[in-house]
């Protein structure tokens, strides 16, 4: 159970904080709800604390987690399918998983697609989500500005673009 204050992450919206644990009564039952704001987007959500871990709510992962993921950026393994449907399937059950590995494979397999192709719609929907929801986690993992966690993350990518290019050649 988390406690008010705790930095929690929502696999589909990213990283907050726990401002209050309420109770409400809907439809004549009474559940206790977890409130938390999202700085970065200013979201506010509520989640059932009985379904929290149903949805997939946990921790946000310690400063060296996070810089073991940044650090690791560059060496993810995109595994990129051809086909848009089963390519955008993927991610998205890839962003539902809430692994914050997971969350980095779809940004570095979106952004390299985006500058060997482009992306579609849904797709640039997609990166931007993922982007949003990597970076939150980041910033309250290491307390770094949003600006400086972008920085990093498109260095690494670009450093990682640059070694694939070149084992391949």
């Amino acid at each position: 159970m988390f406690q008010v204050g705790d930095k929690v992450v929502h696999p589909m919206h990213g990283a907050g904080v726990i401002d209050k644990i309420v109770e409400e009564r809907i439809s004549g039952k009474t559940q206790t709800y977890y409130v938390f704001s999202m700085p970065v987007s200013g979201l506010v959500l509520k989640i059932p604390t009985a379904k929290s871990h149903l949805v997939g709510l946990r921790s946000v992962v310690d400063s060296a987690a996070a810089s073991a993921v940044i650090g690791a950026l560059s060496r993810l393994d995109t595994g990129e399918t051809s086909n848009w449907n089963k390519r955008y399937r993927e991610n998205l059950e890839r962003l539902k998983s809430g692994d914050l590995y997971e969350v980095a494979r779809v940004i570095k397999c979106l952004m390299l697609r985006d500058a060997e192709r482009g992306l579609s719609t849904g797709e640039r929907k997609m990166l931007h989500s993922a982007k949003q929801i990597f970076l939150s986690e980041m910033v309250l993992a290491t307390g770094e500005s949003y600006q400086t966690m972008e920085s990093r993350l498109c260095a690494c990518m670009q450093s990682g673009a640059e070694k694939e290019e070149a084992a391949s050649c």
